[in-house]
């Protein structure tokens, strides 16, 4: 593979990116257009494979070190639109002193327990590397600084054995937040399984018995960056954000094999250093296509009130919502 410095960037200037944007305040595509203010860089890459996996982490990984965990959602049993293990596979091989990391749910699924979720790893094929489950031991609370609803939230203690993080989340649609892209996948996956997620879902006590009747669309959605901003406030500049917008049922991972198979399709690669910057930038690739292509997780985001994961990190400050899509095909 040639050195990441050899690829040339391009600023991708794709007119349906002009024209179509995420309808939400503070939330555009700046590609090509002049901006007052910074821009935030997020890069893109059309093809998903290992090859170019590599090359955009290469371009944001300069402040990753040490030991490294690997935030991504391994699916429960037998889930049909998870991240290609082969793929991820190929990507830890490159990171020295690396793991992948996961918590257990607060959903009584494949991976409710410690014990049950080490046998939905076997089955799904995340046994190429070690993956510890951060919520294996004691939390850790971590404090939410500035926080919209939540002061701090309960992590799994395992979080603070690593240096720095990856975040690498299967983009997708997700039935109570809209959208699952690296916010969700922090947010929701370091807490805790039984106290953090309790925090981040709002609820005290017994769980209503149908998620419907838990706390959802801005709550939630604040809920979540609350979560999200304390994990990336703990590694500082050693967090980076990989979303790899493959396979995007409306569905999230967690609903395994009952997930509705994916009506768009697949994009790319999208990683950038800033939570924000890659997450409106991937919204804005779903809603810059045509109805034809992206109306059911348009849809689904949409009648959820996902866009407000990107309002609510915009007031806490998380990352930039202006950004340049630089590509590397």
């Amino acid at each position: 593979m040639p050195a990441a410095q050899t690829v040339p960037d391009k600023a991708l200037a794709a007119p349906a990116l002009q024209s179509q944007k995420t309808p939400v305040v503070g939330s555009h595509t700046v590609t090509g257009t002049n901006t007052k203010g910074s821009r935030a860089r997020v890069f893109f890459s059309s093809h998903i494979d290992a090859e170019h996996l590599l090359s955009l982490y290469k371009r944001i990984n300069s402040s990753i070190y040490g030991k490294v965990a690997i935030k991504l959602h391994t699916g429960e049993k037998n889930g049909p639109n998870i991240l290609p293990r082969d793929l991820v596979k190929a990507f830890q091989a490159q990171l020295p002193d690396s793991a992948i990391v996961e918590t257990n749910t607060l959903y009584q699924g494949d991976r409710y327990t410690t014990e049950g979720h080490r046998e939905t790893l076997r089955v799904n094929g995340w046994t190429f590397c070690p993956v510890d489950i951060l919520d294996e031991g004691e939390d850790v609370s971590l404090p939410v600084r500035g926080g919209l609803r939540l002061k701090e939230v309960a992590m799994g203690g395992h979080i603070v054995n690593y240096d720095s993080m990856i975040v690498l989340p299967h983009f997708k649609g997700h039935s109570m937040g809209g959208f699952g892209g690296s916010m969700k996948n922090i947010a929701i996956g370091c807490a805790s399984g039984k106290l953090g997620k309790h925090q981040v879902h709002g609820v005290t006590g017994g769980l209503p018995a149908d998620w419907r009747d838990w706390p959802g669309k801005e709550e939630l959605m604040e809920l979540m960056a609350d979560s999200a901003k304390a994990t990336c406030d703990y590694f500082g500049k050693r967090i980076v954000f990989i979303n790899v917008l493959r396979r995007m049922s409306v569905d999230c991972d967690c609903a395994g094999t009952d997930a509705k198979e994916p009506t768009i399709p697949d994009i790319g690669i999208l990683a950038s250093t800033d939570i924000l910057a890659v997450d409106q930038a991937s919204c804005d690739l779903v809603f810059g296509l045509s109805d034809k292509k992206n109306h059911d997780l348009v849809e689904r985001i949409t009648s959820r009130h996902g866009l407000h994961q990107l309002t609510a990190m915009a007031r806490l400050k998380m990352g930039n919502p202006q950004y340049e899509l630089i590509s590397i095909d």
